[in-house]
């Protein structure tokens, strides 16, 4: 029998702010919860969707009785969510461990990939990936005195000239802390060494010489092996890692293992390799990090569904293994056992912007943080003059749903648009939006701005704005008058294809944009996802 969790997703309650007068996350503030069916017969397996939406690269870590997990931001602030649970199926977003702008570290600029949190004597660090400034891919470290922080950075520890990604803290036979890595050598075209080198006492530098651990040397992990994560077990260290290429609609990941007595080597890959790999539900597994709950083990990874794939991004997968009487890992079926799920609605998003603070699972593109407000019932987003304006915006769960909002339109002022938006990106994006008198549709396609219809807009005191996708790739939109009727915006085809928006590394967002005077400040009353199959 399969012990298979449905996911519910509540992303409505206050979490985070954009704004620096609102107060942080409380562990009160819910993102994403998990709820258990009931057992009617012994488990035996254990496997979750515990992080639907896109969140790849996932970290966890147990602290005292609780676990810690965070993901890849890539392009998305705030940088590196931090979620909490107690039994690795209900998470809670708690706070993030670059939450501002302002507090992201002076020395990144872009790239914010694979955190790994560490906590050992009362002090809890998060090694993470980032792009240095006109520099390589680099591996830094930051610390906070509560595993929510706030967090203090230590700058990079290794940055080497074809880049440094996926920093692994790990302790060896003897107690020393070492730091395992990967060298970016496939952005290069050559091959992808996995290094260790001992950390200081202070956590801040790397020192002695670093030494290879092994590299892609078979024909499974194609052009790299990255994504190292360790663990104990026995008399051996396994290394769980992940092959080939990560990403985008002709991805070919998959999980590896090998083990070794000594940290340092020689490491042995399992002849069984991939160890974990796609299946017809989940497509190009890996890049996860191990937890043992109640005696049990368990990867915590990424993978794509099959039916939303890129356009809703790699999703947090959790997936049991059993260690067999070679003494290595084995996962059943050796793919990812999760189940889809059944009811999508459990991830429908409502936020009427109570309170006043603008939930958590809101975001925005790194270096662009907007100006918000939460009062009395609206999102009050300060305008942008720049490319698409100001953004912020939620991640999807499905490839078909559709998303709802109504904008005030007593707060637009002349040359001030403002509307919701499909977003791969700033460059890459789609978008229905309203402003001096008019409603277009907006299509941005590497940068390049077209408005591809435009009609007067009847009077009244809202406009209802409504974004419809299916297969997550082409869009409709319509709209209504103070709860009129819904019209279609008439195009020149009955969709618009959106294939071109997600980047390769991430899912489509979708949102709320501000484009105008830095003057003007919008006021939206309400935001919706209903999710469909």
């Amino acid at each position: 029998m399969s012990f298979e969790v449905e996911t519910p997703a509540q992303i409505v309650t206050p979490a985070t702010s954009l704004s620096t007068d609102c107060a942080p996350v409380t562990a009160t503030n819910t993102a994403i919860s998990a709820a258990p069916a009931v057992e009617t017969a012994p488990v035996t397996s254990y496997a979750n969707v515990v992080l639907p939406g896109d969140f790849p690269d996932p970290t966890i870590a147990k602290i005292g009785d609780t676990y810690w997990a965070s993901a890849t931001s890539a392009e998305w602030g705030p940088v590196f969510p931090l979620f909490k649970s107690t039994n690795l199926v209900d998470w809670q977003l708690v706070s993030h461990v670059f939450p501002t702008n302002d507090s992201l570290p002076e020395w990144t600029e872009a790239n914010f990939w694979a955190p790994e949190i560490f906590h050992e004597n009362g002090k809890t660090y998060v090694y993470y990936t980032a792009r240095k400034k006109g520099g390589p891919l680099a591996i830094g470290v930051a610390s906070a005195d509560d595993p929510a922080g706030p967090y203090t950075d230590h700058g990079p520890l290794v940055a080497q000239r074809y880049g440094s990604i996926d920093g692994f803290p790990m302790r060896d036979e003897k107690g020393d802390l070492y730091l395992v890595w990967k060298e970016d050598g496939n952005a290069y075209k050559k091959p992808t060494p996995i290094w260790a080198q001992r950390i200081n006492a202070t956590h801040t530098k790397l020192v002695g010489k670093k030494v290879e651990l092994f590299r892609n040397d078979a024909p499974w992990e194609g052009c790299l092996v990255e994504g190292s994560a360790i663990v104990r077990h026995n008399n051996y260290f396994y290394m769980f890692y992940a092959g080939n290429g990560c990403c985008g609609k002709c991805c070919t990941y998959a999980t590896g293992v090998a083990r070794a007595e000594s940290l340092l080597g020689p490491w042995e890959k399992c002849p069984e390799n991939p160890i974990l790999k796609k299946n017809t539900t989940w497509k190009c597994p890996g890049h996860g990090t191990v937890a043992e709950f109640e005696g049990r083990w368990f990867l915590l990874h990424h993978a794509y569904h099959v039916q939303s794939h890129e356009f809703v991004g790699r999703q947090g997968i959790l997936s049991e293994f059993t260690w067999n009487e070679e003494g290595w890992p084995e996962f059943e079926g050796k793919s990812p056992q999760a189940a889809p799920l059944h009811d999508v609605s459990i991830l429908n998003v409502t936020d009427n912007f109570e309170g006043n603070c603008l939930a958590g699972t809101w975001q925005w593109p790194i270096g662009r943080e907007p100006e918000v407000g939460v009062s009395d019932g609206q999102l009050l987003l300060t305008a942008s003059p720049t490319g698409m304006g100001s953004i912020v915006a939620q991640r999807t769960f499905t490839a078909t749903y559709k998303v709802t909002t109504a904008v005030e339109l007593s707060s637009l002022e002349p040359a001030t648009f403002a509307g919701l938006s499909a977003i791969g990106d700033p460059n890459n994006a789609l978008a229905l939006v309203v402003g001096d008198g008019t409603l277009q549709v907006w299509s941005v396609k590497g940068g390049k701005h077209e408005s591809i219809t435009k009609i007067d807009l009847p009077t009244g005191k809202t406009v209802n704005l409504r974004l419809e996708s299916w297969g997550g790739q082409r869009f409709r939109f319509t709209y209504n008058v103070d709860g009129s009727s819904w019209q279609p915006v008439v195009l020149d085809s009955f969709a618009l294809n959106g294939t071109y928006l997600p980047p390769w590394d991430r899912g489509i967002r979708v949102g709320l944009l501000a484009q105008g005077p830095a003057t003007s400040t919008v006021a939206f009353n309400q935001f919706t996802i209903r999710n469909q199959r």
